[in-house]
């Protein structure tokens, strides 16, 4: 078997410009998890009535099921729901005009929020409890004991598996093509629709992903180091 080179270049630099939408879905979908994975977090380890058993059950659902399904369902139900919503408003928006890239956001944010929720409630849990209630004694508020205290020490504990699902998301996002959002694995798909060269096309895909990831350990190996330092 013979690799068409020339064929292998041209879909690289092609799949290469769609790095940018990978990477917005990458950083959008973290944007949105963050916050609400550390409120669900929060809920869980404070015990917060019925707001716990509620996001419990969210994070069993969402770490059950399939990220595919997930795509699938939200996918093909989200935009007849609001389809019909705004119908019976009696608005003239088209929600079939939505950009797909949004809905990518949602799926991926809904997906990790549950998966960032145990991985602060692990990184919280790990602290001592007497520094919150040091710090507190010290005059600090609730908030500021958690931004100053218990959240920097948490990281050191939380990054490496924070790193893990970083680069996780960025695989998953491959599958954003199923909502026609035209990420690396798209283009290269495309590319190849037209010539039939598949293998040539999934190798530069995989040589791309290698990279970002490569890139993004190297990012959290150093961020590991001086959350290290300044905890000494």
């Amino acid at each position: 078997m013979q690799l068409d080179l020339l064929f292998m270049a041209k879909t690289f630099l092609a799949a290469l410009k769609a790095v940018p939408i990978t990477m917005q879905i990458t950083v959008a979908a973290l944007a949105l998890a963050v916050p609400a994975g550390f409120i669900m977090a929060l809920c869980v380890i404070y015990r917060v009535r019925v707001l716990k058993q509620l996001s419990l059950l969210y994070i069993s659902f969402m770490r059950g099921t399939p990220i595919v399904l997930q795509i699938l369902i939200i996918y093909s139900l989200m935009p007849s729901l609001l389809n019909s919503f705004v119908k019976s408003m009696g608005w003239s928006i088209n929600i079939f005009d939505i950009n797909p890239v949004i809905y990518a956001f949602i799926v991926f944010a809904m997906n990790n929020a549950a998966q960032l929720a145990e991985l602060f409630r692990s990184g919280i849990m790990a602290v001592d409890k007497g520094q919150h209630e040091a710090a507190l004694a010290c005059g600090l508020s609730p908030v500021q004991s958690y931004v100053r205290i218990i959240m920097p020490q948490a990281m050191v504990t939380a990054l490496p598996n924070l790193c893990n699902l970083v680069i996780i998301l960025i695989k998953n996002t491959s599958l954003a093509f199923m909502m026609t959002v035209k990420d690396i694995t798209a283009v290269a798909r495309i590319e190849a629709n037209h010539s039939y060269n598949y293998i040539e096309a999934y190798l530069d895909i995989f040589v791309l992903y290698i990279i970002i990831c490569v890139l993004v350990q190297v990012l959290f190996d150093r961020l590991e180091r001086k959350f290290s330092l300044v905890r000494c």
